[in-house]
């Protein structure tokens, strides 16, 4: 549900020229990196039931909900993605929300994938929020200081579904889980599957993923601090044409 492009996948797809643009939601994904010879990184295929990327390949990912925003964590993400979430934004935009976007990425990549990626925690922690509890009693606590923010892209204004998704990656030493023993928890990705790069463009992509994919590809060329550090391309869409910014 937070993924773009812009190839028509079925009825209900584009706004009627009458019809006012539609707000994007707040949305996040995550790219989980298997270190191997050659990288692989976990894709889903959208079911053919839904009315956003239908049958598309895509990361795990979906909209912020406001527990994202609220539950406590031990630790941040790192000052310089901090620094590249922040530009950008609406002023009334609070840190929490922005925190909030990579935990986000992490609760959807639970709830769709059975995928735990976290590290074990010091402490017990503890939540109202049924999802994030059963996370939390795996003993494991959110990586966020560990995880990146290479991308972000605003779905145009001639589709009836929008989103303004960040996408963030992490690296498989944060896999708590058995990375081959995925649940389809949630139903919203089947035919869930570990890829090479090269075998992921082979697949029906949306095209921000395709673009998503030479991100990540660049990004591993670089020693893993210094890819903190790197910016990240902002994509959107003004009077009909693409424009990408740099955070």
């Amino acid at each position: 549900m937070s993924k773009h492009g812009t190839t028509p996948t079925g009825p209900g797809e584009y706004r009627d020229d009458r019809a006012k643009a539609v707000r994007p939601r707040e949305a996040a994904t995550l790219i989980v990196v298997r270190q191997d010879k050659q990288p692989k990184i976990l894709m889903g295929k959208r079911a053919a039931s839904h009315k956003f990327m239908p049958n598309k390949f895509v990361f795990p990912g979906g909209r912020l909900d406001l527990i994202d925003q609220r539950v406590n964590v031990p630790k941040g993400l790192s000052a310089p993605v901090m620094k590249r979430l922040r530009k950008d934004i609406r002023k009334d935009v609070s840190d929490n929300k922005l925190r909030g976007l990579a935990l986000a990425a992490i609760r959807e990549t639970y709830e769709e994938t059975g995928l735990i990626i976290g590290r074990k925690s010091t402490k017990k922690l503890t939540t109202g929020d049924k999802v994030w509890q059963s996370y939390f009693d795996h003993g494991v606590e959110p990586p966020l200081d560990k995880m990146d923010f290479i991308a972000r892209a605003v779905t145009p204004t001639y589709r009836t579904r929008r989103f303004d998704t960040r996408f963030f990656m992490v690296y498989d030493e944060f896999i708590h889980s058995d990375p081959e023993e995925m649940a389809k928890a949630s139903g919203e990705l089947l035919d869930l599957h570990w890829l090479t790069l090269p075998a992921a463009r082979k697949l029906d992509l949306p095209a921000i993923t395709r673009s998503v994919i030479d991100m990540v590809e660049t990004r591993m060329t670089h020693e893993r601090k210094a890819q903190l550090k790197k910016p990240a391309p902002y994509v959107r869409f003004i009077n009909g044409k693409s424009l990408i910014t740099e955070l």
